[in-house]
């Protein structure tokens, strides 16, 4: 083959390539190709053989990407089978799980092509002067109040003084709106306020940001009847009620939907009347607040079997409201999670009987207790594990600075000795990583955007990053910060990281199904797409074809992207930045997003039965 043949080659698959990196229609490539190989064959550009040979190719790509009900009757709709017997069944539960809470910018990472005008536009959230006020003058004073020493390993508790503060100033009812006597602040007061209170006391701040997270008073707002916020929430907002959410089981922890705690429909007496209630068993444990709460949220599975409600004898998780002093209920026993002062236990109850306007929302929620449960487990994941992450970075950062300028060996400050440095390095960044992530995260749920995933890629990489600020402020204190004692700021960060890391969600947990299982397939534009039309009975063959096609598209772009950018080092990436350090991290993030979404792709189809 002459030069003039391999050139007009070259320039028609680089056109082919093209056309799949750009990801253009159907009709356009078609024609696109269809017309150069025309001049070609018109201007004699390739000799007979090659020439044949790429007509050949054209044609049959042409064919299988242009006649389409050949494709869907001799291709799709026999793929259809065997995908259909491959494909896990996605149960309800599954499906709320996966349905939870909204996508946000992350999407645009792992589509593989980031837009980052969209990101910059989001606006920095702020607080109000309210907010403010409160944060530097309640604030300021419990953080007073605080002795950490005193609390963890003396009374084992908050005294008396703190917990009547607490109440008093409405630490408890920050989420609670103005109208039911609460404070009704933002994400990002709430957020602030718990960082504050964890860079004096960790038990404080977990104390405070619970009844602000996932529980009574959070589900009410979002779900409850009126009856029951009018009655509740001015009590949670006062501090006369104190609430605690009891989910996890003995044998369910991170598979939570398997929750063997249930309530039968059934009839019974209260108030000394007969009623349809709820016969209620539960055994609960790792129960944050229950040994002091008031008001027990529970997650119960519920039956119907004589059919009081309808014709479904299995309705689902449901969440309830039972005061602790009802006959019946056990809390009080307490646990000690790593020494830390807050309190936490379990709860129990056998053949409990409630009447139905317990339940959270009213008979009308019964059975929606799942979807409930993944819509708010993302604001607690949001708020409240990244405020405690936050918290102990910044602590780290101000005590460890310090203490190197001041601490000399071989008469010299230890700031100055490399090593030392590289640790102050790494605590100084992930710190100021780890603000700014939890600003944009309390951020997205001021905008009113309900961030599963987003959350979840918070919670699990913000505590990691703690972990490892807190490990290396312990090697550069050394001696002393082992010692325990009043004078040590840092061994109960260091003791309660693993309490961060367990909670809402392990973080294997939270990185394997939640950040790559629903994110791969909420963020990918077409899976969730096909899924739906796969699993279901009759399945459209036209819809179904249209979205394997774009699928094909998107991957095949993805691949040549990801092989270009890799090739180049991202260097011809587009990008509008005027600074030049800014330019370039966002083409190496853009290049590392077309990766992503590759390799998401890959493992989504390998590896369907896991995601």
């Amino acid at each position: 083959m002459d030069m003039a043949n391999v050139i007009s080659v070259l320039v028609l698959f680089g056109l082919v390539l093209t056309a799949a990196f750009y990801q253009l229609s159907i009709i356009a490539w078609t024609t696109l190709i269809g017309a150069i190989l025309i001049l070609f064959t018109a201007c004699g550009y390739l000799a007979t053989i090659p020439l044949i040979i790429c007509w050949l190719l054209y044609l049959i790509a042409a064919a299988f990407s242009n006649l389409h009900e050949l494709r869907q009757r001799y291709i799709i709709k026999p793929a259809l089978n065997i995908l259909k017997k491959q494909l896990p069944t996605i149960s309800a539960t599954e499906k709320a799980a996966i349905d939870a809470g909204d996508t946000w910018w992350e999407k645009e990472l792992f589509c593989g092509r980031p837009n980052w005008e969209k990101l910059f536009s989001i606006p920095r959230p702020t607080l109000s002067a309210d907010e403010q006020n409160f944060i530097n003058n309640q604030v300021n004073h419990l953080c007073s109040l605080l002795n950490d020493w005193d609390f963890v390993f003396d009374k084992h508790d908050l005294s008396q003084e703190v917990w009547n503060y607490l109440k008093q100033e409405k630490f408890f009812a920050m989420v609670i709106p103005k109208e039911y006597g609460g404070l009704g602040f933002s994400a990002l007061a709430h957020s602030t306020v718990v960082t504050k209170i964890a860079t004096s006391s960790i038990s404080a701040a977990v104390t405070t940001m619970v009844p602000n997270s996932l529980g009574p008073g959070e589900l009410l707002v979002r779900y409850g009847t009126e009856e029951q916020k009018n009655h509740y929430l001015p009590r949670l907002a006062s501090g006369m009620d104190i609430p605690c959410f009891a989910l996890t089981a003995p044998d369910a922890g991170s598979d939570a939907g398997a929750i063997p705690d249930t309530g039968i429909i059934c009839r019974g007496e209260h108030d000394g009347k007969e009623v349809v209630g709820i016969r209620v068993s539960w055994d609960k444990r790792y129960i944050t607040l229950a040994p002091v709460a008031t008001l027990l949220g529970l997650a119960i599975h519920i039956y119907d079997p004589d059919h009081l409600l309808g014709e479904k004898t299995n309705m689902g998780i449901t969440l309830c409201l039972i005061p602790t002093s009802h006959p019946g209920v056990e809390t009080g026993a307490r646990h000690l999670p790593m020494y830390s002062a807050f309190m936490n236990g379990p709860t129990r109850g056998k053949d409990v009987f409630i009447p139905l306007d317990w339940i959270i929302g009213g008979t009308k929620m019964a059975g929606q207790g799942w979807r409930m449960l993944m819509e708010s487990l993302s604001i607690g994941r949001s708020i409240s594990l990244p405020a405690l992450s936050t918290a102990c970075g910044k602590k780290a950062f101000r005590v460890t600075g310090a203490y190197s300028r001041v601490r000399k060996q071989f008469n010299t400050s230890i700031s100055s000795f490399e090593g030392v440095g590289e640790a102050l390095g790494y605590i100084a960044g992930y710190t100021y990583m780890l603000e700014a992530c939890r600003i944009m995260t309390a951020g997205a749920v001021d905008q009113g955007i309900n961030p599963s995933i987003v959350s979840a890629i918070a919670k699990y990489h913000m505590t990691e990053m703690c972990r490892h600020v807190v490990s290396h402020a312990m090697d550069i204190h050394a001696g002393h910060m082992i010692q325990a004692g009043p004078r040590n700021v840092l061994a109960n960060a260091y003791l309660t990281v693993p309490v961060s890391i367990t909670v809402e969600g392990a973080n294997i947990l939270t990185r394997n199904l939640i950040i790559f299982g629903q994110g791969a397939i909420r963020c990918h534009p077409y899976l969730l797409k096909e899924i739906e039309l796969i699993s279901t009975d009759h399945t459209n063959i036209k819809n179904l074809d249209k979205v394997i096609m774009s699928h094909i598209g998107f991957y095949m772009s993805n691949l040549l992207r990801s092989i270009a950018y890799g090739l180049t080092g991202g260097y011809f990436i587009s990008s509008s930045a005027k600074n030049k350090k800014i330019r370039k991290c966002k083409r190496q993030l853009t290049r590392m997003s077309a990766a992503l979404a590759l390799l998401a792709d890959r493992e989504s189809f390998f590896r369907h039965k896991t995601t």
